[in-house]
């Protein structure tokens, strides 16, 4: 008991050790790190540490961001960005996913989404004794007729163990009686079959009936056993056994044959009479899946389809159809259903990251977009060809495998489009062929590109004189084509010099709205119009400007009245003051004639 106690905790200290350490075999070539880790491990179990062996900072990783996607529909892997660990995602059973394969292998992608990167992952899933040899019945009963030599061989069923190499079936062992011993054939294809051998003459006024025990066990640590039993009849003479028309049955059958349908028929035939010629049919070492799929008509020999056919799940099926008699005599075939595969998956298009903005200003070939496209299907159906919407500056590049890049093709300009629908198209190469679209949303952000532009390209406006300090004179406007703060236009007078004062004392500009209003009343004696700038700037960093010429003209009103300035009034020796009427005294000869000049008057008026 010690020695059992003892084996029981290195097997356990061996399984720890088999769950908790990792093969450290990694390879970095092209991108693709391979980890390798047993199954059944519970979800979180450390598989490797993609951050060091990628030689990627764990700050960036949390900062940017990193996940892990597969192919399938299922994802058994993840990345702890604190850690930059891959982990488990769930329970891997190596059995439910690699059925029959030698190397369980998973493929996963690790995509760095700050840094639009994507790295390729191995991970080989090895093999745990977590299966029992079970048998497809528990308890089989065999008709023997008495008249059977001894040595006469009669086939068992087989176990079947889903785990591989040493944890899969090894042994089978038979207790039971005297009549009968256990001989264990090694079949073309490596399997054991086991047999029962007659080893003593039957009697069956002796014993009528024997009762066996047929064990099967594998070679794990502690190994695992399954049993049948076996009830063995002892009949009368049955001499002919059934044969069967043909070794091997074979079809082909499309993925998408409706359910119920009978796929193919088996025929084997017994010359004797009776219940001795009574041919049943069964199917013999039926995997799981295959029973929810296929039904074998005992009667008729008739295999007809239970569930649906996926040919990307399962390409072909390999049946063992038994004929035996009521006399226990029977004959083996072989059925062969292979799947064709039909157009029937779309190409999915999995969008693995995404902009959501872009500056107006980024370089062409920037990348905006990550997509993953593939197709179920196998041959030209899975022959995927990608595209892109129509009259957008984008195009796409192939990044890795299945991975295409969206990237720009050209400048972007924001003023002619704001944002844009990215439509990313796949079609597969069938016939008629499947399509699946993904559209991305990307918003163009502003940069300051463009200068305010004046509604006029030169502006001038009448004021009459003797104006009113603080009148509006006129109103500029310019517009921006950009967004935001780059579009807000301020105003401003540049300055200028007009009869010895700056033109800021003659006229102002609002710096918002763009009016220009008089500081002064206008004398049009003695200004009589004025040229000056005014200049449009926007709000960008640096800040873009334009500039735009304004002429201010001063109209004349009737405020002077006229000056006399000869004949001078009297007793001044100036002319006569404004609207003042002359009354001196000119001598004319009285010989003068009619229309003859007697005196020549001389009045100015300052107005125009």
């Amino acid at each position: 008991m010690c020695a059992a106690r003892e084996g029981c905790r290195g097997w356990r200290r061996r399984s720890l050790l088999l769950c908790c350490v990792l093969v450290a075999a990694w390879e970095a070539a092209w991108g693709q790190l391979r980890y390798s880790v047993p199954e059944e491990l519970p979800k979180g179990s450390f598989v490797g540490d993609v951050a060091k062996d990628l030689a990627l900072e764990l700050a960036v990783l949390h900062a940017r961001g990193a996940r892990v996607v597969s192919q399938g529909r299922r994802q058994y892997f993840a990345v702890h960005a604190n850690r930059g660990h891959l982990v488990t995602a769930e329970r891997i059973d190596r059995e439910q996913l690699c059925r029959l394969l030698e190397k369980c292998l998973l493929r996963c992608e690790l995509v760095v989404e700050g840094e639009m990167k994507v790295y390729s992952i191995e991970v080989e899933i090895t093999d745990i004794n977590d299966n029992t040899p079970t048998f497809g019945e528990s308890q089989k009963e065999l008709r023997i007729s008495e008249m059977r030599s001894v040595g006469s061989r009669f086939l068992l069923m087989q176990a079947l163990d889903e785990d591989l190499g040493s944890n899969s079936l090894q042994s089978y062992a038979l207790s039971g009686d005297e009549y009968f011993t256990l001989s264990v054939q090694a079949g073309a294809d490596g399997e054991k079959r086991p047999e029962l051998v007659l080893a003593k003459a039957l009697d069956r006024e002796e014993a009528a009936f024997h009762e066996l025990l047929l064990t099967a066990s594998d070679g794990g640590e502690p190994a695992r056993t399954g049993t049948a039993r076996i009830r063995v009849i002892v009949l009368d003479a049955n001499d002919n056994a059934p044969a069967f028309s043909q070794a091997v049955y074979s079809v082909r059958v499309p993925e998408d044959v409706p359910v119920g349908s009978t796929l193919l028929s088996v025929t084997a035939t017994d010359p004797d009479d009776g219940t001795n010629g009574d041919v049943k049919y069964s199917l013999r070492k039926l995997s799981t899946v295959a029973m929810n799929i296929f039904q074998l008509e005992p009667d008729t020999g008739a295999i007809r389809l239970l569930g649906n056919l996926d040919f990307e799940e399962e390409i072909s099926y390999e049946l063992e159809v038994q004929a035996h008699d009521g006399g226990g005599l029977f004959d083996t075939a072989k059925a062969s259903i292979s799947v064709t595969d039909v157009n029937d998956n779309a190409p999915e298009i999995s969008v693995r990251s995404a902009l959501s903005e872009i500056s107006e200003d980024a370089a062409p070939g920037t990348v905006v977009a990550l997509v993953h496209v593939q197709d179920r299907d196998s041959g030209g159906n899975g022959e995927v060809r990608c595209s892109l919407g129509e009259g957008v500056p984008f195009r796409l590049e192939r990044a890795l495998d299945d991975y295409y890049s969206v990237v720009t093709a050209r400048e972007l300009d924001r003023e002619q489009a704001s944002e844009y629908n990215v439509t990313v198209r796949a079609a597969d190469g069938g016939s008629p062929a499947l399509r699946s679209s993904a559209v991305l949303a990307l918003r163009v952000l502003d940069v300051n590109d463009n200068a305010p532009v004046f509604a006029e390209a030169r502006y001038s406006a009448r004021l009459p004189e003797n104006n009113a300090e603080g009148a509006l004179v006129l109103t500029v406007r310019a517009s921006d084509a950009d967004w935001g703060q780059n579009a807000r236009v301020r105003y401003r007078l540049r300055e200028g010099r007009l009869r010895g004062a700056p033109l800021s004392s003659y006229v102002s500009v609002q710096a918002e709205t763009g009016a220009l209003y008089a500081l002064r009343s206008f004398d049009y004696e003695e200004v009589r119009e004025l040229e000056l700038w005014v200049r449009a700037e926007d709000g960008g960093a640096p800040p873009l400007s334009s500039n735009v010429s304004v002429r201010l003209l001063i109209a004349d009103e009737n405020d002077n009245a006229p000056q006399v300035l000869y004949p001078p009034a009297p007793g001044s020796g100036l002319g006569s003051g404004s609207g003042s009427v002359w009354a001196g005294v000119e001598l004319a000869p009285r010989s003068a004639e009619p229309g003859a000049l007697v005196a020549k008057v001389v009045a100015v008026d300052a107005d125009a």
